[in-house]
């Protein structure tokens, strides 16, 4: 398919390695500013961008909304958790590229992980619109890189409402993300990939040819994270992953702000 026909597929897309140094070789290549000294910066300039028929943002609690609009003042603490048959793949797949293409370098052998929490807007430097907002999270023991994403909102074609974007930046292509926002009982937010067509929410991997033409791949991996507040008051994001609906892998954040 042509780029041109699918908006809501396109994103960067990275070289042989992509690591903290990505973000400032895309700014430079697509004519925006990279800005790395926000300490407001949020994945979203404003959490109601995530509005629609089904999604009211003014039912999620307080504190999930700030760490949206403003993630660059917290830290995270991620418990890693492995299970099921088809944990065995990716566990491959991340110690023989992870850590040599700098993306999706999750430890393997570490139950826990501190993180440092790094936000860069992507500006147009005439409106100072952001087209994406970047968001690195490094090991806090080694500095590398351990997940580097670019964050937005989309459109789908078989489904209303706006989307949570993700795209992960891979040599010659990137793995796309597209969440719909779901309102929980107790004013907790849950982001979910569950679609079950091309063009709804999912897990898409992307390759963009010399000539413009994605080719695109619908994986059967859904995700699904579910923020929260617990009794104790803190913020935590529980997100897991799972193939042909067997889960392999569960990231708990507990997510504190700075003051």
């Amino acid at each position: 398919m042509r780029a041109s026909e699918s908006r809501w597929l396109e994103g960067p897309v990275g070289d042989e390695y992509i690591g903290a140094e990505f973000y400032r070789g895309y700014a430079r290549e697509a004519g925006l500013r990279a800005v790395v000294d926000d300490e407001d910066a949020g994945l979203l300039a404003d959490f109601d961008d995530l509005a629609g028929e089904r999604f009211d943002p003014s039912l999620v609690r307080a504190g999930i909304r700030d760490f949206y609009e403003r993630t660059a003042r917290y830290d995270l603490f991620v418990r890693i958790g492995w299970s099921g048959p088809f944990r065995h793949p990716p566990r491959a797949l991340i110690y023989l590229v992870g850590r040599n293409v700098g993306q999706f370098d999750i430890p393997l052998s570490a139950p826990a992980v501190a993180m440092e929490n790094e936000l860069i807007r992507l500006e147009d430097p005439l409106t100072a619109e952001a087209p994406y907002v970047g968001w690195l999270r490094r090991s806090a023991v080694t500095g590398e890189a351990m997940l580097a994403g670019l964050y937005t909102t989309c459109e789908l074609p078989r489904a209303r409402g706006r989307f949570f974007k993700g795209v992960y930046p891979l040599p010659g292509g990137s793995a796309t993300m597209i969440f719909r926002p779901e309102n929980r009982p107790d004013g907790s937010l849950a982001l979910l990939s569950d679609g079950r067509r091309f063009g709804e929410a999912g897990y898409y991997r992307v390759h963009r040819t010399d000539g413009g033409t994605l080719r695109v791949t619908r994986v059967p991996i859904e995700e699904a994270v579910h923020w929260f507040v617990d009794s104790e008051g803190s913020l935590n994001a529980i997100h897991t992953f799972s193939f042909l609906r067997s889960r392999f892998l569960t990231l708990h954040y507990e997510i504190s702000r700075r003051s």
